[in-house]
């Protein structure tokens, strides 16, 4: 009984998660009230709010849900495959199967951080933990050997989420654009941020000895005069 229980709850929470994320997509964060929420959900204020006390509280539970689904997301990984398999799959994922209504709802999000302090805090904390478990999978392709050892990890990152968010707010721009159509130009951008840092050339003379160095230039003799 206990587990049915329980069964029942998890799954009454998941309703009322869907139904707040119609009313937000279709009204915003603070046109949807909770008794919008509730008409939605089918339910009365009293039993939602035994589940949710607040708008901020449903936005938790959106947050907790999405991230337990990219979390699985990227325990599922499979490195065997070449990081950069891994990774086009879950940009495939991400970019064009990803539901509009939940891209829609994490803009909604997004933009209501700017303002409700408490809406901030998770949405920085679901950016750190992404941003965690994609330095993890990075740092574990460097141990295999698919990416150099000498890449700016911390700055891969940075940019390629930045390019995410901008993918999605233009999804929820434009509904006529084809996200996954760029999914091969993210893939040459992520190539070339994983790819390994240009050596510094040294001071040195050029090979074959008919240079040499001009204001810690490498020049064959002929230019030295031009410099």
């Amino acid at each position: 009984m206990r587990r049915a229980s329980a069964q029942l709850q998890s799954d009454r929470r998941a309703e009322i998660l869907a139904a707040a994320q119609r009313c937000f997509v279709r009204a915003g964060f603070h046109g949807a009230s909770m008794q919008d929420i509730c008409a939605e959900a089918g339910m009365s204020p009293g039993n939602l709010y035994r589940y949710f006390p607040s708008k901020e509280a449903i936005i938790a539970g959106i947050a907790e849900r999405d991230r337990a689904e990219v979390a699985q997301q990227f325990a599922n990984a499979d490195l065997s495959q070449g990081l950069f398999a891994v990774l086009e799959g879950m940009v495939q994922h991400y970019f064009g199967d990803y539901p509009r209504e939940r891209v829609l709802l994490c803009t909604e999000i997004m933009s209501e951080a700017r303002r409700n302090p408490e809406i901030a805090r998770i949405s920085a904390s679901f950016d750190a933990d992404v941003r965690k478990w994609l330095l993890d999978l990075l740092r574990a392709a460097v141990a295999c050997g698919d990416i150099p050892g000498d890449v700016d990890l911390e700055g891969a990152v940075t940019m390629l989420m930045l390019i995410v968010d901008g993918v999605w707010w233009r999804r929820a721009l434009d509904p006529q654009f084809d996200a996954a159509a760029v999914v091969p130009i993210f893939m040459d951008t992520a190539r070339h941020l994983l790819r390994a840092r240009p050596k510094v050339v040294t001071d040195k003379v050029v090979s074959g000895g008919k240079g040499r160095n001009v204001n810690n230039k490498s020049v064959p003799d002929t230019m030295e005069s031009t410099l």
